[in-house]
């Protein structure tokens, strides 16, 4: 194993947040919080779905009953793709300008809103701003307009983070944009919009949860890096005491009500700890990173053949990213358990309290964790969602792409080594 063993380690770890506004009926509180930005004409972004539920159409309501003009789009992509956010992107350019965005949905929405937002405030094209090698990685030159995230789903926690995700379709694979500009405003967080989420939406957004809060307090410690100068600090900085607290908070609440939220999602006590373990996730991986799942995640999900999962009303095959995510996690957290074995058995204990430890503690994380997935319903390997171990070597190559996540991961990865985790990934259970 790569022990890491910086010249001059790191000292400084940084902590960034949206403000925050949690509790049921929150978005009814929109129009006041939008006046507070002295916003008079506002870009509502969402996705059909949630749009057909009416909470879009409501909240619009309230938000021009401040007297703020409200613009709709509703065609955001479920997963979305560079082809589904320069849509987005052309028609915000053309009905613009605004003083604010609004987003309502899952992920999908938020993150469709966080690139319209950059790209209505900053010249360029979508993939010049990309993750490199994928895109260009450029960073924005311009201030973005203030956003507020209001989702309906729990798990992705995207309304405290800086990324967005998208699919580059010509290049099979998930990527992201990735800077602190991205960062919504403001969240605005209220179960009750949850309580519409079926339950494979809430099992597939549920293990994203799970993954962000164990990935970001399994990460590399921030201590492991070199010194930086101060323009070259990012985002993602390593599992730091901010982070794990925000993290093991989570996992508290996602063992106590998440399977219950999958099994009743009329609970609206359990639908409140979901919606608050979701944003205490998303604040404490939004700051230390994500590693091996997530990257693995990107090339499972952008090389889906005809997997349609269920609970998802997409006319296209896809694997929600949560999903895409859990499949190789308990493998994943197999090979990362030296480098760090008492995190990930405090990580288990929190999600699994009383269960008897095995006598390799490297299984215990994955056990715990294969044992959630199958109680609320999630494949049962990467082979239940179509892929063969003929595919391992294009997933490999997918995943090696994704260098900004494995960096975060507590020791070195090879290819080898991802070839072995989507090899022990194709049947779990």
């Amino acid at each position: 194993m790569t022990v890491f063993h910086p010249q001059q380690p790191e000292t400084v770890f940084t902590y960034g947040a949206p403000g925050l506004k949690f509790g049921v009926g929150a978005r009814l509180e929109l129009g006041h919080d939008l006046s507070q930005l002295e916003a008079r004409r506002v870009l509502l972004v969402t996705d059909p779905g949630v749009a057909a539920t009416g909470a879009p159409d409501q909240i619009a309501e309230v938000i021009r009953a401040a007297s703020i003009e409200t613009i709709v789009y509703d065609r955001a992509r479920v997963e979305p793709t560079d082809g589904s956010l320069e849509e987005a992107i052309a028609f915000a350019r053309a009905e613009g300008p605004f003083d604010a965005i609004v987003a309502v949905g899952g992920g999908s929405s938020i993150d469709t809103a966080k690139a319209v937002n950059l790209l209505v405030t900053n010249e360029g094209e979508l993939l010049d701003y990309v993750n490199a090698p994928v895109g260009k990685a450029r960073a924005p030159k311009n201030a973005l307009l203030p956003l507020i995230a209001v989702p309906t789903t729990t798990g992705t926690g995207s309304e405290s983070t800086t990324i967005c995700v998208l699919d580059v379709v010509s290049q099979h694979v998930k990527t992201g944009i990735s800077h602190a500009r991205l960062r919504p405003t403001a969240a605005v967080v209220d179960p009750e919009l949850t309580l519409t989420q079926p339950a494979g939406v809430t099992a597939a957004a549920g293990l994203d949860i799970l993954c962000h809060a164990l990935e970001s307090y399994t990460a590399r410690p921030f201590t492991s890096y070199e010194h930086k100068q101060a323009g070259e600090r990012v985002p993602y900085c390593g599992s730091n005491p901010i982070a794990d607290m925000w993290s093991e908070k989570a996992l508290t609440l996602m063992a106590a009500s998440f399977r219950t939220a999958v099994r009743d999602g009329g609970d609206l006590d359990a639908r409140i700890d979901v919606s608050m373990a979701a944003t205490f996730a998303g604040l404490g991986f939004g700051n230390a990173g994500v590693h091996v799942p997530h990257a693995n995640a990107y090339p499972i999900a952008g090389q889906v053949r005809d997997f349609r999962p269920e609970g998802y009303n997409a006319d296209h095959a896809m694997i929600p990213h949560g999903m895409a995510v859990s499949l190789t996690a308990p493998a994943a957290f197999r090979f990362t358990f030296e480098a760090a074995p008492e995190r990930h058995v405090r990580a288990a204990e929190l999600l699994a309290p009383g269960a008897s430890r095995p006598d390799d503690l490297a299984d215990f994380l994955p056990q715990v964790l294969a044992g959630i997935m199958r109680d609320v319903g999630i494949p049962s390997g990467i082979g239940e969602v179509g892929f063969t171990e003929g595919d391992i070597d294009s997933l490999v190559e997918g995943t090696m792409k994704q260098q900004r996540l494995l960096a975060t991961a507590p020791r070195e990865v090879t290819e080898d080594d991802i070839a072995n985790i989507l090899g022990d990934s194709l049947e779990i259970w």
